[in-house]
């Protein structure tokens, strides 16, 4: 294992809600040798990619122009790329690994997409990828409050709410995923729950909390106005408990981390 401090790296650019969270994942993918080519499908700004991974991957791919943008100024990608995962621009067989960070919930027709990715991997080649699971929306803390209550209507329309503006449009079980890997040409070798109900509930105050560095990037282009240990010694205090606490197999995890490969 590294020395990467996965924690202060992220929380220097992201607001500390998506940096928590992003840190956990990061520190993930330190057990696995990402054989080369590699394609990260849906690649955003390059922000992840450019802190988790030491070596520049071939090929980043995003439906969004202004993070590729962004992408293409990092050092994580030779070669950027357009483009929405149903079709993709490569031979058959061209990656040796694929990855996707918290991407594959936002994609509402999934099987198009899985097709393709097993279209361009290679035969035994690895897929990593990570998304929200079946227990998110039941451990939204808003929701469990109002469950006590008994308001479950209301509950259940607050996590309606919230899972629409997260861009959800699959929070599955693994038995869930399972299928649908297997039918796309996958084995599922391994996964693992992480990010518990209190962690969560960081994640889910910090959409409302977060107002001061959503103003912050729409007038610098920045999350974080001063990066700096001095400025963010206090953020890091609040979430470094939550961070230390997230390893693997939390049986209440609201993300789940899948470990594929291609079928020979």
């Amino acid at each position: 294992m590294s020395n990467k401090d996965y924690l202060w790296l992220n929380l220097r650019e992201l607001p500390y809600f998506r940096g928590a969270l992003r840190a956990v994942e990061g520190s993930f993918y330190e057990q696995f040798e990402l054989k080369k080519p590699v394609l990260d499908l849906g690649c955003g700004d390059g922000q992840f990619a450019e802190i988790t991974f030491d070596q520049r991957m071939e090929v980043g791919i995003d439906p969004w122009l202004e993070p590729l943008r962004e992408a293409k100024k990092r050092d994580a990608y030779r070669h950027v790329i357009m483009n929405e995962g149903a079709i993709l621009p490569f031979s058959n067989s061209y990656f040796a690994t694929v990855i996707s960070n918290s991407v594959l919930e936002h994609i509402e027709l999934l099987p198009p997409v899985l097709d393709e990715v097993a279209r361009v991997l290679k035969p035994g080649g690895q897929f990593l990828f990570c998304v929200p699971n079946h227990q998110f929306l039941s451990n939204l803390s808003i929701g469990k409050f109002l469950d006590r209550f008994g308001l479950i209507k209301l509950a259940d329309s607050y996590r309606a709410w919230f899972n629409k503006i997260s861009r959800h449009y699959h929070c599955d079980s693994p038995e869930i995923w399972e299928k649908r890997l297997s039918e796309a040409g996958f084995d599922l070798e391994r996964w693992w729950h992480y990010y518990s109900p209190k962690s969560l509930a960081m994640l889910e105050w910090g959409h409302y909390f977060g107002l001061p560095s959503w103003i912050i990037h729409r007038i610098t282009g920045r999350w974080i106005l001063v990066p700096a240990k001095w400025n963010l010694w206090l953020t890091r205090k609040i979430v470094e408990k939550s961070y230390g606490e997230n390893t693997y197999n939390d049986p209440e995890g609201a993300y789940t981390f899948y470990v594929v490969r291609r079928k020979a």
